[in-house]
């Protein structure tokens, strides 16, 4: 939530966040992130946030080779939980539907581009974050993540 509160995006805040876990350097991390905010561009589809958490699920249980379709599975079985949790918490994984929610529940009262689909991100002002549900949405990926990982580790 912390690194959202800085400027980053949604996918980088969670993949960022989560960095040295996997051993990988902040920079990195950040970079390969980058693109997958504002629902993927800022195109409002696939939530940055559940999409940065779809990427550790890939660290953690990603393959590299093709051929491995029991791996593949696992992996893709991973994901599918963490959606189905991510959008029993947040109402959907669609950046567009969660901005709309927030904006039917007056978080977004009075933004005109909450549902911009411009390439040019907005400013990053107090107003911004005040009317924004993204920082929450980060540190609910996060949170599902971490008990994913928890759920995991043999007792």
């Amino acid at each position: 939530m912390e690194l959202f509160s800085q400027g980053y995006n949604c996918a980088q805040s969670v993949v960022g966040a989560w960095a040295d876990h996997y051993g990988m350097d902040i920079d990195t991390a950040l970079r390969i992130s980058s693109s997958f905010g504002g629902g993927i561009g800022r195109m409002r589809l696939t939530c940055g946030a559940a999409s940065g958490m779809f990427m550790l699920a890939g660290l953690q249980t990603g393959t590299t080779d093709p051929k491995n379709r029991e791996a593949k599975a696992h992996n893709y079985e991973v994901v599918q939980h963490l959606a189905a949790e991510f959008k029993k918490e947040m109402g959907s994984i669609n950046c567009g539907e969660l901005l709309a929610m927030a904006q039917a529940n007056g978080a977004e009262e009075g933004s005109k581009n909450s549902m911009d689909k411009s390439p040019v991100p907005e400013e990053r002002t107090p107003e911004y974050y005040r009317k924004r549900p993204c920082r929450e949405i980060v540190g609910c990926a996060s949170r599902i993540f971490a008990r994913y990982l928890d759920a995991e580790r043999p007792e």
